[in-house]
């Protein structure tokens, strides 16, 4: 190993524990969830294609792969910001682990009780939503889909240390024994994919990529902790895999198989291109934390302007790779990116704090997954969430990697946390914020009659299709202080 990559991977010590939280993690990870939320409440069919996902614009928003338009929109990004901070918080959760002394065999069984976890709560999650119990949900079904939410507490809930563990074993027990119980008795509509009663095939697809990707993500960077090459060969080898699976031969076979598709396809670990980059940056973070507190400054030797324009530029190249990857102005959005790459070197040279050499390692790993996705981008048709190109992957991760530095800048550099709170409560508590998406916001007002009276009155008074988007952020809001409030509480949902 040289010394670059010494310095980009530490080695776990027997230290103690991050003295500090990567805030800045947990306000992306907020962002990407309530992103998720509003994506699913705007109105549908009626707005700009770029408030959609790129390859099913309105107003029929239907899918064909022939024809599936190539572009990046806002709602593009939510999936893979969700991927990548999985990605980072890998090191930090099994470092954590690791200094405490648990052997291989602690480590495994984590994993796997991790990959366990949520691929129930994929299962369990898709049983109980009220909008695939009945096409127009009543009391009944709404009540039904609180009683769902309710059990998960009992089941992910973190409880008290302090109470003794046959309680806390009960406590489980109970919620597991309410959560399968329900999901025997319920039944769906007569036309539903996967029948009127349970059925395990009835998942949600997006918890269920993120169990594999839980379980052999971690595994990567469990083997290859202390050997930053050895992580980037996994990704040469799956950039292989991906571009050979459709020719005939073993690797075709292997790409095939699967000896439960219900729960794992190897297509799903296409996603670990987006984690593995997600894990390097973990790495930068720990080191980050792990930093004696008394080094680590608020802007050091770079002045407050220097810090707003860094996180404006990494912001500013967001935006312009969705508004010009959206419109297909090329070339001139690579050159532009290129370009604006260049001033983000200049003015990330000379860190002199341990927050500025993060935010300098940090640009240098995003500029390089950035360029690499955009010299991608002609292959395959151009840039497509659907399906996924190799543009994609790489595209979004570099995206993810600038909008974790802005807010880094804000929150570390300039510390700017108080603004932006409501992200970071959010993004520690993501899995309520999920299943509050369809089981706890739409029943609770659709039973207190909130949600008929403001379409009626926006029917009734002709109003623009972006009212609809202002009570969406409306309603996005009220979960994300639900959310919050839990959080503040000390409720949390872990797998």
């Amino acid at each position: 190993m040289n010394k670059r990559e010494s310095r980009d991977t530490p080695t776990p010590g027997k230290t103690s524990a991050p003295p500090r939280r990567a805030d800045a993690l947990d306000a992306l990870r907020g962002f990407a969830i309530l992103t998720m939320a509003l994506s699913g409440l705007i109105p549908f069919g009626v707005l700009p294609a770029w408030m959609y996902h790129a390859q099913v614009p309105p107003p029929d928003h239907v899918f064909d792969a022939a024809l599936a338009p190539p572009g990046l929109t806002w709602v593009d990004l939510v999936f893979p910001f969700f991927l990548f901070s999985m990605g980072a918080s890998m090191p930090l959760a099994l470092t954590r682990r690791i200094e405490k002394g648990e052997s291989w065999w602690e480590l495994a069984a984590y994993v796997a009780k991790r990959g366990f976890l949520l691929g129930a709560f994929a299962i369990y999650d898709q049983h109980i939503r009220p909008g695939g119990l009945a096409g127009h949900p009543g009391t009944s079904t709404w009540l039904l889909g609180l009683l769902g939410f309710g059990l998960l507490f009992p089941i992910l809930a973190r409880l008290p240390r302090s109470w003794r563990p046959t309680a806390r074993w009960a406590i489980r027990a109970a919620g597991w024994a309410g959560a399968i119980a329900l999901m025997l008795c319920l039944r769906y509509p007569e036309d539903s994919r996967f029948g009127t009663e349970f059925s395990k095939e009835r998942s949600d697809i997006i918890i269920l990529v993120l169990a594999n990707v839980a379980a052999f993500g971690s595994i990567a960077w469990l083997v290859s902790r202390r050997n930053l090459l050895l992580r980037l060969g996994f990704l040469g080898v799956l950039i292989a895999i991906r571009l050979s699976h459709d020719s005939v031969g073993w690797v075709k076979h292997l790409w095939d198989y699967s000896p439960a598709p219900w729960i794992y396809t190897l297509y799903y670990l296409q996603y670990l291109f987006i984690v593995i980059p997600g894990t390097i940056v973990g790495d930068l973070l720990l080191t980050w934390m792990k930093t004696p507190a008394d080094v680590v400054g608020t802007g050091g030797g770079w002045p407050r302007w220097r810090l707003s324009a860094i996180a404006t530029l990494a912001a500013g190249l967001v935006v312009l790779l969705l508004a010009g990857l959206q419109a297909r102005w090329l070339p001139w959005t690579p050159i532009v990116a290129f370009v604006l790459c260049a001033v983000g070197w200049r003015l990330l040279a000379h860190p002199a704090t341990a927050c500025e050499t993060l935010l300098n390692r940090l640009f240098a790993w995003g500029t390089y997954w950035l360029v690499l996705g955009l010299v991608f981008e002609p292959f395959e048709g151009g840039i497509k969430k659907d399906h996924p190109t190799m543009s994609y992957y790489f595209v979004t991760t570099g995206l993810a990697i600038f909008a974790l530095i802005a807010l880094a800048a804000l929150i570390d550099g300039l510390t700017g946390r108080r603004w932006i709170r409501l992200l970071i409560d959010n993004g520690q508590n993501p899995m309520i914020a999920y299943a509050g998406i369809t089981n706890l916001l739409p029943p609770v007002l659709g039973l207190i009659g909130l949600e008929s009276l403001v379409q009626g009155l926006m029917r009734e008074w002709s109003l623009s299709p972006w009212w609809g988007v202002v009570w969406a952020c409306a309603k996005t809001l009220m979960l994300a202080l639900a959310v919050s409030l839990c959080t503040r509480r000390g409720v949390f949902w872990r797998t």
